[in-house]
């Protein structure tokens, strides 16, 4: 509804009245150009062009700038290296089957002897599958003397309930590292394993899963304070249908998922403790700011000088041309040093012409008056150390890239889960994650080793823990 009034309409109305319809009319005028302003700054944002994560914008969401449509088919291009499958030793195949011709294709003549070098073929094909079963009887005898009934216990081992070590693991990586819903999972062990199963078996399977690998997860975690650089970031999800946060914390040779019900500074304070001494590479989100030594992610400030670009102010735009440019040239020495083209000093020394031009660029932005720069470019320069730490400090990476590629399959699980129903469920959940990015940053096979920590839990054995220096 759009509120139209006359001055004369207004006039008829007692004074207290005309009073407070003009300030209102007032407040109505200037909303509706904050709200245009709004509209205007909003407008056109995506992940590429802004702080916006990835998973806000739909997978197949077509781009802003059309780009020039390649004249090359689809596939393979002429001259490609041809990718197949090497052949496997005869020995170890599980069946050889030597093929001869009995007579000639052409005239009919029965055919003898061997080929010195036969043309090899070989197809690979899934055992049929049938669960592996095992019953223990359990007898209960009672002594001749004093009558006293025993039953014999299980072997070291064996667990309570029926499910084994290795279809525990499978149903836990079924669920946490191929995405799958708690039903699908107990259809997918019924139709193609042969193993009886229901939602609420899997759930008993989550816990034990949880209770296996806890000690590992808390071993990580008490690993985390001691480590020199963390690449950190963090995603809504939701537990028992309230908002809550799952945090990602990469280090060298691991990574620390965790479901905190807040993204404030103290679930940092909690997960790296006072001891942590070292750099976090994030974005601008101001709860690190509490740790101290921070990396700001250049990979961010990329995209939000693009926004500045795709803003529609002239200054703006100008200033975002001018920055993305450094921007640029940033990556450029970045990538000729991990190249290992350029010295590290050479690198350090490439990199100073550009940080005086980007921090006069900022300087300029800050003292430009233009509301639409003016916040930015300030935080920006006021915090300039936090732009250059990987410079000062080898090792630190100048973008957050790799806890974002960890959270990426965190996200399309959160997608297709809608998050967790109960506090065990994120348990499970910020485990699962942990053990399974830990293990392809350490070259380990995910499934076996959550094998080997259910084989020591339901033996009551030490937990096999990761090694912190692989």
């Amino acid at each position: 509804m759009s509120l139209q009034l006359m001055e004369s309409t207004i006039a008829r109305q007692p004074a207290e009245a005309q009073a407070i319809i003009r300030t209102l009319l007032v407040e109505i005028a200037g909303l509706r150009a904050e709200l245009e302003e709004l509209h205007r700054q909003v407008k056109g944002k995506t992940p590429q062009n802004s702080s916006l994560p990835p998973s806000t914008q739909h997978p197949h969401a077509k781009p802003l700038e059309k780009k020039a449509k390649s004249k090359k088919k689809r596939g393979g291009q002429p001259g490609h290296k041809k990718h197949e499958r090497p052949l496997i030793s005869p020995d170890d195949c599980d069946e050889v089957q030597e093929l001869k011709p009995t007579e000639c294709r052409k005239c009919g003549t029965k055919l003898r002897g061997r080929d010195a070098d036969p043309l090899r073929h070989q197809v690979w094909e899934l055992p049929e599958i049938q669960p592996y079963v095992t019953e223990y009887r359990r007898h209960r005898l009672s002594c001749p003397c004093c009558g006293e009934s025993t039953c014999a216990a299980l072997p070291p081992g064996v667990p309570q309930g029926q499910s084994g070590p290795r279809l525990v693991a499978l149903t836990a990586l079924l669920m946490a590292y191929y995405r799958q819903s708690k039903r699908r999972t107990a259809e997918f062990l019924a139709a193609l394993l042969g193993q009886p199963c229901c939602p609420a078996l899997t759930v008993k399977m989550q816990r034990e899963a949880t209770a296996a690998l806890r000690p590992a997860y808390d071993e990580l975690v008490a690993q985390l304070p001691t480590q020199d650089q963390v690449s950190g970031d963090e995603t809504a999800t939701k537990e028992q249908n309230r908002k809550a946060w799952l945090w990602t914390f990469v280090a060298r040779t691991f990574t620390v998922f965790a479901i905190r019900a807040t993204r404030e500074a103290t679930a940092l304070v909690e997960l790296l403790t006072a001891e942590f001494s070292g750099v976090v590479t994030c974005d601008r989100a101001k709860m690190y700011w509490c740790t101290g030594r921070l990396q700001w992610c250049w990979a961010h400030l990329k995209r939000d000088f693009q926004g500045l670009i795709d803003g529609g102010d002239g200054q703006a735009k100008r200033l975002g041309y001018d920055l993305r440019r450094g921007a640029n040239k940033l990556f450029v020495h970045w990538a000729d040093y991990r190249a290992g083209t350029i010295s590290r000093a050479a690198f350090v020394r490439r990199l100073a012409p550009v940080r005086r031009e980007v921090e006069r660029l900022l300087l300029r932005g800050a003292n430009s008056g233009n509301r639409s720069i003016v916040g930015m470019c300030r935080e920006l320069y006021d915090h300039r150390d936090w732009l250059w730490t990987f410079v000062r400090v080898d090792g630190v990476e100048p973008t957050n890239n790799a806890s974002e590629r960890a959270l990426r399959h965190a996200v399309i699980w959160r997608k297709l889960s809608f998050g967790t129903q109960s506090p065990d469920g994120s348990r499970f959940v910020e485990t699962m994650l942990t053990v399974i990015e830990t293990c392809r940053q350490q070259n380990q096979s995910a499934f076996h080793f959550v094998t080997k920590a259910l084989q020591a839990h339901f033996a009551r054995q030490k937990a096999p823990v990761f090694l912190p220096g692989v």
